[in-house]
């Protein structure tokens, strides 16, 4: 049996096959009552939730505001059945956004383990090296690293990562090996997407801002260049552990590491009590450290 909750269901399907008539596909009801439905809820609202053309409809500023708190609406509505009914497993769907690389050789395969596990839950995964804005996009859940500043957020830590200096053995010889920080001044820095590299001194924090003639924002181009032998870089330690391993790389500075960075789960306040959500975070803590450990993360472009 169908249990709407006066269109919000409706509005959700709009919203998510962008359109009435295949929100009414996938709901197995006539264009007609979508229409209906949408029209009531924004009645109650008192506001238009879509822009609608003969060719399209988007959500209007309020749709979208509306949207993130009836998708969870939706969502607690089927955990409270799920709960009522005797069903214990997780189910329903999640909603996930992370760095691509991250997300690509680390979070996914813990993520498609709890999905095998679990098949009543709908994982989706946005990998992308934006800020997304969980509210706003609706998002249930996303890993991140470094600083936290939005307010609004619940974050949990779930791995750290290590960062060092290391360049290949090519670079070095031709160059030479720097053995202060300063003598950085005088070699070729391979800058990512920060432009500060950290160290620890004793019990200090210090922070130099390295220069060379090449800067890209993705830490896979930064490895190709160290690989290549065209300069000297920090990274986290699991791009470059298996090259340390090999040979191809050298660390450098090993007795000035910075403290390690922490890498947290981030969730809106509203969710935080989803055991779904709560579940994934945990398995994420158990498996995505000892992950950093396991095959080579890279392969360097010929």
């Amino acid at each position: 049996m169908r249990t709407d909750w006066d269109g919000i269901e409706e509005f959700v399907a709009v919203a998510t096959n962008l359109g009435f008539k295949p929100a009414a596909q996938a709901l197995n009801v006539s264009t007609s009552h979508v229409s209906r439905a949408v029209t009531r809820l924004e009645n109650a609202i008192g506001a238009p939730l879509f822009y609608r053309t003969t060719r399209k409809v988007s959500l209007t500023d309020t749709g979208r505001t509306v949207l993130a708190h009836c998708r969870q609406l939706i969502q607690s509505r089927d955990e409270l059945f799920a709960a009522v009914g005797g069903e214990n497993d997780p189910q329903g769907e999640i909603k996930i956004t992370c760095s691509t690389l991250l997300g690509e050789r680390y979070l996914s395969p813990i993520v498609r383990r709890f999905c095998q596990e679990f098949p009543k839950v709908e994982v989706t995964m946005d990998l992308s090296n934006r800020l997304v804005d969980l509210i706003a996009e609706g998002f249930d859940l996303a890993i991140r690293t470094g600083r936290l500043e939005d307010s609004r957020l619940i974050s949990s830590r779930v791995a750290t990562r290590q960062f060092l200096v290391c360049a290949s053995p090519a670079y070095l010889e031709t160059h030479g090996t720097p053995e202060r920080l300063d003598d950085l001044k005088a070699h070729n820095c391979l800058i990512g997407s920060s432009s500060s590299w950290r160290f620890r001194i004793g019990s200090k924090h210090e922070s130099l801002r390295p220069r060379g003639n090449w800067r890209c924002n993705s830490a896979a181009s930064v490895l190709d260049g160290l690989l290549a032998g065209t300069g000297i870089g920090q990274l986290p330690l699991f791009y470059v552990l298996p090259y340390l391993q090999s040979g191809a790389l050298v660390e450098l500075f090993e007795d000035y590491r910075p403290e390690p960075e922490p890498i947290w789960a981030v969730y809106p306040q509203a969710r935080h009590l989803q055991p779904k959500v709560h579940l994934l975070v945990d398995r994420i803590r158990a498996q995505l450290q000892p992950g950093f450990e396991a095959a080579p993360l890279h392969q360097p472009h010929p």
